[in-house]
């Protein structure tokens, strides 16, 4: 009975340990599955954020070249709009609706100058808006090209019986012995291909040197 006892003992003692053994296995695999997914999402969520930052800067970025992109794009429409519709009401004057003439008006015996006025007889407003195209015929007959006078254009409206001018400018020779023996202007306005023929002004004075050194300036209203 005593050795029975003991062994009943013996295996309960064994049950016990084997019990307590199992239970500190699972507690032990609970932990580390715990603290190896707490670090997996503790890494990931640190991932996360920083994605999300850079998603955040290149939004704006893209936002901000999106703006700048549509403001330049309605500003250019707009000023397209805009030069479209002053195109469609007002054209370039056209030769047989000007009436031109030309005249001496030097300053003084040194600067040579002539005015030539064109006058819009026709019935719709137009634009002389830039630089006539200036020949002058010599009494050789031969026709020098006139070249253009440092300025910038000014816009040239003229409504019906309003007047442009332009101007040729140039030095006097007051010895007499002046190379150039002009007789007519051959006058185009501004975009325009047809040409008008006028007298050089009797009044003017001799030009000094060529005709290279002869220059025409834009035209401009005379108001």
């Amino acid at each position: 009975m005593k050795n029975t006892r003991l062994t009943a003992l013996a295996a309960i003692g064994v049950a016990a340990t084997l019990s307590l053994t199992a239970c500190g296995g699972s507690d032990s695999g609970k932990n580390s599955s715990s603290k190896g997914s707490s670090s997996s999402s503790s890494d990931g969520g640190s991932t996360s954020s920083e994605d999300g930052s850079k998603s955040s800067d290149g939004g704006s970025e893209a936002g901000n070249a999106q703006s700048d992109s549509g403001q330049d794009t309605k500003t250019d429409t707009g000023a397209a709009n805009g030069a479209a519709k002053t195109g469609s009401k007002v054209t370039f004057c056209k030769t047989e609706d000007l009436a031109i003439n030309a005249q001496d008006a030097a300053p003084d015996e040194t600067a040579g100058r002539i005015n030539i006025t064109m006058i819009n007889r026709g019935s719709a407003t137009c634009s002389a808006t830039g630089f006539a195209g200036v020949d002058i015929k010599d009494a050789d007959n031969t026709s020098n090209p006139i070249e253009r006078g440092q300025a910038q254009p000014r816009i040239t409206t003229l409504k019906p019986g309003d007047a442009a001018v332009f101007n040729l400018a140039y030095d006097i020779d007051n010895t007499g012995n002046s190379l150039t023996h002009p007789t007519h202007i051959q006058v185009t306005p501004p975009n325009e291909t047809h040409t008008v023929d006028l007298e050089w002004p009797a009044s003017a004075g001799d030009i000094k040197g060529a005709y290279t050194d002869v220059q025409v300036y834009p035209t401009h209203t005379t108001k």
